[in-house]
């Protein structure tokens, strides 16, 4: 699974990146510990209201998706990933994977090995911050979708949630050491039909999905604090000696 990512470009520089229209009065703070049900930065296209194409947009959304159908927001912490392999059948993920496809930007994501105690060392979870080796950052494959509170008043635009997921798969190499699930990519070339809304085909949208950097994962430990949420900035990337 990704459960924790950095994601510390600025908004500028992603709207900039993925050529997407980005509302300025719109923000969220560098994060180098971004959490399930945080506000995070999703690329989206639309379908604009007078017909007229589509427009493509940088903007917040929930990590967790929440299926439009469900009765309580709290779904959405079970569903911060999608795997690969069933994303298109199962009902949660079936209808924004045929129309509400996103990208979610990152620098790279957090696994954790589990570490026995030893001579002074309790037990504990070591953090591994995985990155495409050639640097970059990653484009995860994401999915969104629109919900509001059962009886909200559907007029008002501050009772719209709009949530997302991580798709994920087998992990491969070097990933694999530390987990055996890993986020997928879109390539750059793929961002168009990825994003698409008009895009339906399942078996064409399902080749579009790529791992990393082709599977050439750079894996190193860092800090503790990692394992934290409330702990946040650069200094959670500092090299630390690999207990294994």
């Amino acid at each position: 699974m990704c459960g924790r990512y950095v994601s510390a470009r600025s908004p500028q520089d992603l709207a900039v990146a993925y050529q997407a229209t980005l509302d300025p009065d719109l923000s969220l703070p560098p994060s180098w510990n971004v959490a399930p049900t945080d506000q995070v930065w999703g690329v989206l296209e639309r379908v604009l209201e007078d017909g007229g194409g589509t427009e493509r947009r940088l903007r917040p959304l929930r990590w967790g998706l929440v299926p439009s159908w469900a009765k309580d927001i709290g779904i959405g912490a079970k569903l911060i990933n999608a795997r690969a392999e069933t994303v298109h059948e199962k009902p949660s993920f079936r209808k924004p994977f045929s129309a509400r496809r996103c990208l979610l930007p990152a620098d790279g994501y957090y696994e954790w090995v589990p570490v026995p105690a030893s001579t002074g060392v309790r037990a504990h979870k070591q953090p591994y911050f995985l990155t495409p080796a050639g640097g970059g950052g990653m484009a995860m494959a994401g999915l969104y979708e629109f919900w509001r509170p059962p009886g909200a008043d559907r007029s008002d635009p501050d009772t719209m949630v709009v949530s997302c997921t991580i798709i994920t798969t087998q992990a491969t190499d070097a990933a694999g050491r530390v987990h055996d699930r890993m986020p997928l990519t879109i390539a750059p070339e793929h961002v168009d039909d990825w994003l698409d809304p008009g895009h339906h085909d399942v078996a064409d949208l399902r080749a579009l999905l790529e791992v990393p950097a082709g599977g050439d994962i750079a894996v190193r430990p860092v800090s503790l604090a990692v394992n934290n949420v409330r702990n946040d900035g650069p200094q959670l990337l500092d090299d630390v000696p690999d207990p294994s």
